[in-house]
């Protein structure tokens, strides 16, 4: 037994420790990391992962650039403005998970809101101020030449959000897809009366939520980075194959949370975000460099560069596993 429990000591100093922050709390989405912690695919390249929840896709970046975090899963056009404001900071993002952003204008067609993005002028908007998508305003008005002086926003708390649409306060909001059509629908709206308005369909060609990575952490352990990225692969995989089995990760990780509620907000993501044709084409995780040239244009649009980056200065390819381990279809 004594030997035994040498090397099972032996064995666990060998891990090495990865402190990663989710975006938001275990909810469907989530269920790709839940599945690599569950299934041993950290472990099996050594490494001890702990993931913790966060409250929105920008707070994974200020962890990871104060170094309470390794890595997070972020938002990529947030990460682009942080290092911007930030320029001694050099975090880079080394794998897109959202190969288009979830970043919506949800709306009820019993509040004149329809598909057409005629439909906005003059109504009320329930916008968060720490809100991505409502970050993204700018670049939606100036694709769809939209005159915002009719409007009117209203600064809302997010817990308020969709309660406020469901009761008619505002006639839309600004916000992810996959949270608010589900919150509006276990609010009672009918579905046949939301309007969901994904950005990335009116020409906002930017990408979405990435796993980013410390400087320090990338320099001192990149095996470590180069293992977490195949972990992560192995886990979207599986979560592909049987999304169902998937969520049961997330579930046990969140009391409150019901399986067919995620498994629909899990459906919606691999479905919009995650398995776009350009990801069944040419694989999981990597860039379309013009692409990615182009939504750096665009984010200039919402606030005035100090240097605007290059596409290697924010996301690098170096860490992502073989093309051929990156095929999900």
């Amino acid at each position: 037994m004594g030997a035994f429990a040498l090397l099972g000591s032996a064995a666990a100093q060998a891990q090495t420790p990865v402190r990663f922050s989710l975006d938001w709390r275990w909810e469907g989405p989530a269920a790709p990391f839940a599945v690599a912690l569950d299934k041993g695919y950290f472990k099996a390249e050594g490494l001890d992962v702990t993931i913790d929840p966060a409250a929105g896709s920008r707070e994974p970046i200020s962890r990871v650039a104060s170094g309470t975090y390794d890595v997070g899963f972020g938002d990529v056009n947030s990460l682009v403005r942080f290092r911007d404001e930030n320029p001694g900071t050099d975090i880079k993002a080394v794998m897109v998970i959202y190969d288009r952003p979830p970043f919506a204008i949800i709306g009820r067609k019993s509040r004149g809101i329809s598909k057409e993005a005629s439909s906005l002028q003059g109504k009320t908007f329930g916008a968060p101020a720490a809100d991505g998508a409502f970050a993204q305003w700018p670049i939606f008005k100036s694709v769809n030449k939209i005159d915002d002086s009719s409007m009117k926003f209203e600064n809302v708390g997010f817990p308020v959000r969709e309660p406020m649409l469901a009761q008619g306060e505002v006639d839309a909001v600004f916000g992810f897809s996959m949270s608010s059509y589900i919150n509006l629908k276990s609010r009672g709206v009918p579905t046949d009366d939301i309007v969901v308005m994904l950005m990335s369909d009116y020409g906002v060609d930017l990408y979405g939520n990435t796993i980013i990575v410390s400087p320090k952490f990338a320099a001192e352990k990149p095996e470590a980075v180069k293992g977490l990225l195949r972990a992560i692969m192995k886990g979207v995989q599986d979560t592909v194959k049987d999304p169902s089995s998937a969520v049961d990760a997330v579930i046990k990780r969140n009391d409150v949370a019901k399986k067919d509620v995620e498994l629909e907000r899990l459906k919606m993501v691999l479905e919009q975000n995650m398995l776009t044709p350009w990801v069944k084409t040419n694989g999981f995780g990597g860039i379309d460099k013009e692409r990615f040239a182009k939504s750096l244009d665009q984010i200039g649009l919402t606030f005035t560069y100090k240097a605007k980056p290059n596409v290697d200065d924010v996301f690098t390819e170096q860490f992502l596993p073989a093309a051929d381990q990156r095929k999900v279809n």
